[in-house]
């Protein structure tokens, strides 16, 4: 039954996601070329907070839960898993004071109105999967970014999506690169539950109630570790330990 009142439902959102990205492409691009990267910034961030509103026509709500105070004058690394594309707009709103900025795969940097746009003009790292030299030094480039600017670098280590929520092994040739390029960085340990629900019968119909939930664990010092190896295994343990069956 729960499936059944997801068609309408589903149709419904997809109308009022289309017409939000639809609406915020033209909107970027003035914020961008007339007012520059301050309005920019600002277009982005409440470009997430109406999907974030789509979403609830599905049920889905969010909490975000950071007890921490993270200065936003230094560089920051957020490490999260990652369950579906709808991790990324809170983690942009919730966490806007930092500047959030994506490495993302290069497919998605053309031809998806608002996205695509502000994945080649925001600041994001676009990188091709087949091409490991180019998306080291897409990320290196990104890390000097980061650094220089002291913004917000969101990695997800497992590469893809768990599309069940049981978490996928980190991958550890990102993080090391964006610790060996962004030293002053704090590295600061998400854990997203529940967004794979949003997708639990595939992309049609979309799932329906989903509470999706993201716990802030406590910042760590990157420049206070010495074995990176070492820190890329407490912060997965620290990370995948909280997410739920």
């Amino acid at each position: 039954m729960t499936k059944l009142f997801a068609y309408p439902l589903t149709v419904i959102y997809f109308i009022l996601f289309g017409l939000t990205l639809v609406i915020f492409h033209p909107i970027q691009w003035l914020c961008l070329n007339v007012f520059g990267y301050k309005a920019h910034k600002i277009s982005v961030d409440w470009l997430q907070f109406f999907i974030m509103r789509c979403l609830n026509v599905l049920g889905t709500r969010f909490s975000f839960s950071n007890p921490f105070q993270i200065s936003s004058n230094q560089p920051v690394i957020i490490v999260a898993n990652h369950q579906s594309m709808y991790d990324i707009p809170p983690l942009i709103w919730y966490m806007r004071k930092h500047h959030v900025k994506f490495i993302s795969k290069k497919e998605l940097g053309k031809g998806i109105p608002s996205v695509s746009f502000n994945l080649r003009h925001g600041g994001s790292a676009l990188i091709d999967r087949k091409n490991p030299k180019q998306a080291i030094k897409a990320i290196e480039d990104f890390s000097h970014y980061i650094e220089t600017t002291k913004r917000a670098a969101v990695i997800f280590p497992e590469g893809t999506r768990s599309r069940t929520g049981t978490p996928k092994p980190f991958q550890r040739k990102g993080l090391l690169t964006l610790f060996e390029h962004i030293p002053s960085a704090t590295i600061v340990p998400v854990t997203i539950n529940n967004s794979w629900k949003t997708l639990r019968y595939g992309k049609f119909p979309m799932g329906l109630g989903a509470h999706i939930t993201f716990t802030v664990h406590e910042p760590i010092i990157l420049s206070d570790s010495k074995d990176h190896i070492a820190l890329i295994n407490n912060i997965e343990q620290t990370i995948t330990s909280s997410i739920k069956s």
